[in-house]
Parts: structure tokens; sequence; C-alpha cells
């Protein structure tokens, strides 16, 4: 059973960095795509930043021009680097993503959708 496992997350000051992590916890063949959403307790979960295959990126407002959202192809992994880091930034950041787990699956349009199990960032001084 392939899972993402998310790591990266920690303490920061504000105005510093993060950079969040997701890989799959075995060989997959592709990614379609990648999403990073947020949740503070007793909130909706956020949706950050999304990338596609494609390469088109899309972030929320609130965090546009501060996070970065990547992948590495070779790897099957994704990333979001966070910069100028704010407490309101303060969440569980959990990592979503389409992937097909064998060239079969990518062929015939199997692609399943994956999450990770969170990694807590916490801005504060």
């Amino acid at each position: 059973q392939v899972q993402l496992v998310e790591s990266g997350g920690g303490l920061v000051q504000p105005g510093g960095s993060l950079r969040l992590s997701c890989a799959a916890s075995r060989n997959i063949f592709s990614v379609r795509v990648a999403r990073w959403y947020r949740q503070v307790p007793g909130n909706q979960r956020e949706l950050v930043a999304s990338l596609t295959s494609a390469g088109v990126t899309n972030e929320v407002d609130s965090v546009k021009g501060r996070f970065t959202i990547s992948m590495d192809g070779a790897k099957k992994t994704v990333y979001l680097q966070m910069n100028s880091l704010k407490p309101e930034d303060t969440a569980n950041y959990y990592c979503n993503a389409e992937v097909a787990v064998t060239f079969s699956d990518h062929v015939n349009d199997r692609y399943r959708a994956l999450w990770g199990q969170g990694t807590l960032v916490t801005v504060s001084s």
C-alpha cells in the first residue's frame, strides 16, 4: 500500500523559512497533480498550493510571493518552500497527490488520490 510521507515541519520564528517535503513510501510511476493543504484545529482544511504535471502552479493569495510548490520528477517528491513565515501560517500541513503507481495505471488512467499524515508548522517568537 503506497502512502505519502511528509517531513520538514517544526518551530520557526516569524520571518523565517521552512521547506516541507512529501514523498511516496515506495516507487510510483507518475504524479498528475500535487497539492499542499493546511488546517488549523477547528477550521476547515485550506488549499495552499497546487502543481500539475504540466508545471502549472497555483497558490492561495495569502501565500503568494512567499510559498513555492515544486516537484523533483526523478524522486517523485513534492516540496513546499515557505519563506517570510508569519504566525498565521501556523497549521498542520498536508500533502495530497494524484498518483499512478505503475505504468499500467497511468495508461489506463487509474490515478488514485493519496494523503499524507500531516506535519506541524509553528511560527512563533
